[in-house]
C-alpha cells in the first residue's frame, strides 16, 4: 500500500497536475468508484512520426475465389466508406493469393478507352448488389470449408479483378498493394516469376500504378501447400522480383514490401532471420502480421484484458530488434493485422468490444516504432471486417474514420498513473492533433477505458487553457456485443450510400475534471494546446 501511495505521490509531483479539468458525464455504474488517472505529457518534441497512411487496410484475395463478387467494389456504398479512410493503403492478399494466378483473357483493347478515372461513374445497379450480398454469405461457407480443411483450389483470375481493384482504389484515393503467388515455384524450388510477369505487363499497359508483394505468410506454406520455402530462398525470390520491376520503365521505382510472415512463436523468427540478409534490399518495408487470440477458443474477457493487449508489445519488440540487428533503418510495417487469427471471433471481432484491441494496436504500434497498420480486413470472408457482408459499417469502421479525422502522424510521449498504480485498464496515447482538421499546436489524446469503473483523468497544468472537443464512444443496445455505436450519445449510421453522418464533437469548457466512461473509446482534442511539438516550422 505504501508503495502505491509513493507512485501516486511522485506522479502528482512529477506531472504538476492541477489548473486543467473538463467534464464529460458518460454512462456511470451506480455505487462504483472512478478510477483517478494523473497524467505526465511532454509537448516539446516529437518522439516519433508515422506514415501519414499509418491506418490502412487490406481487402482479402477470397473475395475474387469467383471473379463475380469483384463486382461489390462498384457499390457506390462502398466507395463512399473507402474513401473516408483515405489517405491509406488497400493491400489485397491474404491466404489464397498464393493460389491465384493471372488467366488472361485478352477481352480488353488495349488503348485509352477504358480508365480507371472514367470508371468512378459506374455503379454497380442495385439489384445485383443484392443478388452478389446474398450469393456471398453461401460463397463464405464454401470458403471456411477450405479453410478447415487446409485444401485450396486454384483460383485463376483475369484483367477484370486488375480492372476493378485499380478502379476501386483510385477512385476512391487508396493506394493499391497487389499480392502475388509465391507458391509458383520451379524443379529447383525458386519462383517461377512468368505468371506475374505477364501480369505486370498487362497493368504496366493500362498504367495502372500500384505497389506490391510476394506471398503470404510463408512460414505457413508447408501447412498449406505441402511446400517449403525458407527464408534465404525466399529473399532471392523478392530480389528477383526486384530485378524486374527495375526493368520496367513504369514499375521502376514501385513500392515492394514483404515478407509477411506470422507473428514471433516461442520467441523464433526463422524467416526473418534468413531474408533480410538475402531480400532486406529488395524491399521498402519488412512487413508482418500479428493476431492477439484465436478465433475459435477466445472470449470477451480476453478482448479486455490489458495482459493480452500487453502481448503486442513483446511480439513487435522481437521483430523491430531483428529488422534493426540484420537491415538498420528499415521500415517495419503490420502487413495484416486484426483481433483474432482464424477469421476473427464471431460475435466479438465484429462488435463494440473489438475497439479495445484495434484502437489499443494503433495507439502501441505507432509509439513503439510500427510506420503502417493495416487492418484485415476491409470487406471479406471473416467476421472481423470493418463493413458487414450487407455493406453497412461496424463498430471498428467508425473508430477508424474518428482516428483518421482526430489524429495527426506526429506521437508524443505520455505517461498515465493512477490511484491503483500504473493504469493498465485506462489506456492513453497522444499525438499531434491532424492538422487538415485542426490548427497548429492542438493534440489528441486517444483514451480507452476497460474497466467496468468510469475514469477521471486529469491533465498537466501546461494544458490548463485548452478548450476541448471530446468524441466520445459507447457501446448500442447491446452493450459490449453490440454491431451499432455511439458518438457522444448519438447512433452512427449512413444517411444514405453516398453521405456519412456529420461526426461533431462535444466542446468543453475547463471544468474540474476530464470523465472517461466505463467501456468506452475517446478522442480529447485540446484544440488551444499550442504544443511545440505540433507547431509547423515558419
Amino acid at each position: 500500500m505504501k508503495s502505491v501511495l509513493l507512485l501516486f505521490i511522485i506522479s502528482l509531483l512529477l506531472c504538476l497536475t492541477g489548473g486543467f479539468h473538463t467534464n464529460f458525464t458518460g454512462t456511470t455504474v451506480p455505487g462504483v468508484s472512478d478510477i483517478s488517472v494523473y497524467v505526465c505529457a511532454d509537448l516539446s518534441a516529437v518522439i516519433r512520426r508515422v506514415d501519414p497512411r499509418f491506418l490502412s487496410v487490406t481487402l482479402d484475395a477470397s473475395l475474387a475465389a469467383e471473379e463475380k463478387f469483384m463486382f461489390l467494389l462498384q457499390s457506390p456504398k462502398l466507395k463512399t466508406l473507402a474513401k473516408a479512410l483515405t489517405p491509406a493503403f488497400l493491400r489485397f492478399g491474404g491466404t489464397r493469393q498464393d493460389f491465384m494466378v493471372f488467366t488472361p483473357q485478352r477481352f480488353h483493347q488495349l488503348s485509352s478507352s477504358f480508365t480507371a478515372e472514367k470508371s468512378c461513374d459506374k455503379l454497380l445497379p442495385s439489384w445485383l448488389e443484392q443478388r452478389l450480398k446474398k450469393e456471398w454469405t453461401q460463397q463464405q461457407m464454401s470458403l471456411m470449408r477450405e479453410d478447415v480443411q487446409r485444401k485450396y483450389k486454384q483460383v485463376k483470375f483475369t484483367e477484370f479483378t486488375v480492372d476493378l481493384l485499380h478502379s476501386f482504389t483510385s477512385c476512391s484515393g487508396m493506394d493499391l498493394i497487389f499480392g502475388l503467388n509465391a507458391l509458383l515455384r520451379t524443379a529447383d524450388n525458386t519462383w517461377n516469376s512468368s505468371n506475374a510477369r505477364s501480369l505486370l505487363q498487362y497493368c504496366e499497359s493500362r498504367r495502372y500504378m500500384m505497389s506490391w508483394e510476394l506471398g503470404n505468410e510463408p512460414n505457413s506454406f508447408e501447412k498449406k501447400a505441402g511446400v517449403r520455402v525458407d527464408g534465404y530462398q525466399l529473399g532471392q525470390d523478392f530480389t528477383h522480383l526486384r530485378k524486374m520491376l527495375s526493368e520496367s520503365k513504369f514499375y521502376h521505382d514501385a513500392g515492394l514490401y514483404g515478407p509477411d510472415v506470422s507473428q514471433p512463436r516461442d520467441h523464433r523468427i526463422d524467416i526473418l532471420d534468413g531474408f533480410l540478409p538475402s531480400g532486406a534490399e529488395a524491399v521498402n518495408a519488412c512487413t508482418w502480421h500479428h493476431y492477439y487470440v484465436n478465433g475459435r477458443d477466445t472470449s470477451l474477457e480476453d478482448f479486455l484484458d490489458p495482459e493480452v493487449l500487453d502481448t503486442l508489445t513483446l511480439k513487435t519488440n522481437e521483430v523491430l530488434e531483428k529488422v534493426k540487428l540484420l537491415s538498420p533503418g528499415k521500415s517495419v510495417w503490420l502487413g495484416e493485422t486484426s483481433s483474432a487469427y482464424g477469421g476473427g471471433a464471431l460475435g466479438l471481432s465484429d462488435t463494440f468490444v473489438a475497439g479495445f484491441m484495434w484502437l489499443d494496436k494503433l495507439g502501441l504500434g505507432a509509439t513503439l516504432g510500427l510506420d503502417v497498420v493495416m487492418r484485415q480486413v476491409f470487406i471479406g470472408s471473416g467476421s472481423y471486417h470493418l463493413v458487414n457482408d450487407n455493406l453497412d459499417p461496424l463498430p471498428d469502421y467508425w473508430l477508424s474514420v474518428l482516428y483518421k479525422r482526430l489524429v495527426g502522424p506526429e506521437v508524443l510521449k505520455i505517461k498515465a498513473f493512477s490511484n491503483v498504480g500504473q493504469s493498465k485498464r485506462v489506456r492513453l496515447y497522444l499525438h499531434c492533433a491532424n492538422k487538415n482538421s485542426y490548427r497548429d499546436g492542438a493534440v489528441t489524446l486517444i483514451s480507452m477505458n476497460l474497466s467496468r469503473r468510469p475514469a477521471r483523468i486529469s491533465v498537466p497544468t501546461l494544458l490548463s487553457s485548452s478548450t476541448v472537443e471530446a468524441f466520445v464512444l459507447e457501446s448500442g443496445e447491446d452493450g459490449l456485443y453490440s454491431r451499432s455505436v455511439k458518438l457522444n450519445r448519438e447512433v452512427l449510421k449512413m444517411v444514405d450510400d453516398e453521405t456519412l453522418p456529420d461526426l461533431k464533437g462535444i466542446r468543453l469548457p475547463a471544468a474540474e475534471h476530464l470523465q472517461l466512461p466505463a467501456y468506452s473509446l475517446a478522442f480529447y482534442v485540446l484544440t488551444d494546446a499550442q504544443a511545440a511539438a505540433c507547431q509547423t516550422p515558419q
